[in-house]
Parts: structure tokens; C-alpha cells; sequence
């Protein structure tokens, strides 16, 4: 048995997924992709069994699932022990996968069908009809987004935020908008002020374009009422695109995060990007 595997996997949907080759061997790049996987799960986990133990049912929404990797892996080790009959109590939970394009989507619905796993559902929605829908619930209790690109994290945080999600965890991908941005305004922004230096060179304006959009992600869940844990996933040598934000909904808003945000935003002479990060 292959030691780099959970021995509650089934290593039939990780041959699905190309995870696993047919003979069950796992290439350089399907081992990073499924050690960041189960580096996540660790995060999870916990976070849905405190919904189990909450008792009642609840529902996961995978936003920008691509090709569910994480839905899949999540139902095979946490869902699937807990079925009804299963000697895992009568959980009733649901998970369903977001994603805009259709391809995708048929064939994560193909293969739920394949491994009867019963509890999943996969959507063809862009951000503006999944708040919408009526194949969702009004209330999602947990919202993940696993490198999903440039602003398809702010829309998992917009979809976590209209949903009042109980917990929202992203592991941010490529963040172009903002570096997009700061460079058509940097001749402006070199006038301006002298933090333009941060970014005057194109390197720079890449990176720190990157590490703001999460700054201002934070902010904005911290302006919602939501604690945050802000942590690496896995070492750099295994992903550049590594952190991980975990929000867990709380009482009571950040009383200058929406202000902070306003005045960063101003300062770095960005304020195109207010309806982004403001709201």
C-alpha cells in the first residue's frame, strides 16, 4: 500500500480524478497536488465535525471548483464514513461544487454518479447566479476555494459573505487584478507618493500586487465579523501559491477594517479597486 495514501481513501476515485495511475502509482506533480489536498483537510476537517456536532443539517459549497478535486477528496474521507447506515449517525450533510464552466462540471456530475456519492451536487453558475439559485440553500455553512484564479476568490468570498457562511477557507491562486491596476496607474502613482516604489519595478508590482489582494481580502471579512487564521498550507517547495486564509464567522465586525481598507486603497492610489474590497 502506498504509505503517501490515507488508508480510509479509496484509491479508485484518486485513479478517477488522474491522481493515481492505473497501476496506483503517484507521478512528482499528483503527489504535491495531494499532499497540498490533505494539508487542507487537516484545516477542515475539525471545522466540519464542529458543524456535525452542531447537529442538524448543513452544506459545504467547493467555489471555482474546477475539477473537484478537493469536493471529491473531502466526500471520500469525511462525507461518505458518515452516511446514513453507515454507523455514522444519521448526518444528513451536503456538498456541492461551483463551477462556470460546463465541461467541468459534466463530468464531476458523471463520476459522483459513477461512485454513488449521493451528497454531492455540481453546478453550472457564475458567482451571480449562485447566490441565487434555487439549487442551493439559502444558508451555507462552509464556503472553500482552492486556488481558484485571479478573482474567482473574491467570488467565493462574495457567495461566503451573501450566504453567511460559518466558516470560508481559500487558498488564493494567481492575483492579477490588482498588479493590473498598480501598473496602469503607476506614473500616477510614482507622483504621488513614494510607497510607488514598492511596485516600480514589474517583479515587485507582480508580488506585491499578490500580497496586497489578500490583505484586502482579510480586511473585508474582518469589516463582515469574521476572525481570521492567515497561515502557510504547505512548504514553498511543494506550491508558490500557498497561503491560507481561514475565516470563522464571529459577533462582532473589526471596528476599523472598512477604514483601513478605504485608507490603503487611497494612499496606494487605487481607488478603481474600492467596490473590490469595500462593501
Amino acid at each position: 500500500m502506498n504509505t503517501e495514501i490515507k488508508p480510509e481513501q479509496s484509491p479508485e476515485l484518486l485513479k478517477a480524478l488522474h491522481i493515481l495511475t492505473r497501476d496506483g502509482k503517484l507521478n512528482q506533480d499528483s503527489r504535491r497536488k495531494l499532499k497540498q489536498i490533505y494539508h487542507l483537510y487537516h484545516f477542515i476537517e475539525p471545522l466540519l465535525q464542529e458543524l456535525v456536532d452542531a447537529g442538524g443539517e448543513f452544506s459545504l459549497a467547493d467555489h471555482g471548483a474546477g475539477k473537484s478535486y478537493l469536493g471529491f477528496i473531502l466526500y471520500d474521507l469525511f462525507f461518505k464514513s458518515r452516511e446514513v447506515g453507515s454507523g455514522g449517525g444519521n448526518m444528513l450533510g451536503m456538498l456541492y461544487g461551483i463551477e462556470r464552466r460546463a465541461e467541468l462540471v459534466t463530468q464531476a456530475q458523471v463520476l459522483a454518479r459513477q461512485l454513488a456519492f449521493a451528497r454531492m451536487a455540481f453546478l453550472n453558475l457564475s458567482v451571480e447566479a449562485s447566490m441565487s439559485s434555487p439549487d442551493l440553500p439559502g444558508k451555507v455553512h462552509m464556503v472553500t476555494a482552492l486556488h481558484a484564479c485571479d478573482t474567482a476568490t473574491d467570488d467565493a468570498i462574495r457567495f461566503a459573505l451573501h450566504k453567511e457562511a460559518q466558516f470560508i477557507v481559500l487558498v488564493p491562486c494567481c492575483q492579477a487584478e490588482v498588479a493590473s491596476v498598480m501598473r496602469q496607474n503607476k506614473s500616477a502613482s510614482l507622483a504621488k507618493t513614494p510607497l510607488a516604489e514598492i511596485w516600480r519595478h514589474p517583479i515587485h508590482t507582480r508580488e506585491f500586487g499578490s500580497q496586497l489582494t489578500n490583505v484586502l481580502r482579510c480586511l473585508l471579512l474582518e469589516a463582515h465579523g469574521y476572525t481570521l487564521t492567515v497561515t502557510e498550507l504547505v512548504g514553498w517547495e511543494h506550491s508558490m501559491k500557498n497561503e491560507l486564509i481561514i475565516a470563522r464567522r464571529g459577533q462582532v465586525p473589526r471596528g476599523n477594517a472598512r477604514q483601513r481598507a478605504e485608507q490603503i486603497l487611497q494612499e496606494l492610489n487605487l481607488p478603481e479597486l474600492l467596490p473590490r474590497f469595500v462593501y
